[in-house]
């Protein structure tokens, strides 16, 4: 396993993350996401869709439970995912993500405890909004690779520009 952690001071950081995390993830990545509601998890896909060109606004799938977002330039498919509604792995097996799962990337909100399924190979992103008095006092993210896929691949080397504060 390969883990890295960053703090990220606001929205356009988040946003940020997910296009450098973009750069990162080919055809049948999975990425898991964990944090508490508003922690950035939607925001953090927002900028994976936005770097990977894909069709339409990428926002929560809370109620349709998975939207795909088809690449314009010619790149994987974004396959997001709100796992939060799901009762069990029954439910998660019937959205047939498997049938997608080699050609996509996919992004499993709330997906920590059912998604691991899914594949060996993931990445698992858990963020972490701070507690404080200001409106906005970041977040803490961690980003854990797992699988043969991560090995040897330097997510801190890869984000160093976020964790130095300069974003893309």
């Amino acid at each position: 396993m390969t883990t890295t952690q960053l703090h990220l001071p606001d929205a356009a950081a988040t946003r940020a993350l997910g296009a450098a995390l973009a750069e990162l993830l080919r055809p049948g990545d999975l990425v898991i996401l964990t944090g508490d509601l508003g922690a950035g998890k939607t925001t953090l896909t927002q900028g994976l869709g936005a770097e990977g060109g894909v069709r339409g606004q990428v926002a929560s799938p809370t109620f349709v439970i998975a939207r795909e977002h088809p690449s314009l330039s010619g790149g994987p498919t974004l396959v997001h995912v709100d796992a939060y509604r799901l009762g069990d792995l029954t439910e998660l097996d019937a959205l047939d993500l498997d049938s997608s799962l080699a050609d996509s990337i996919t992004v499993v909100e709330w997906g920590a405890g059912l998604a691991e399924q899914l594949s060996g190979d993931r990445l698992e992103v858990r963020i972490d909004r701070a507690r404080g008095d200001a409106a906005d006092v970041g977040r803490g993210v961690e980003i854990v690779g797992v699988g043969p896929r991560w090995q040897g691949v330097d997510l801190a080397a890869a984000l160093a520009d976020l964790a130095a504060g300069e974003g893309k």
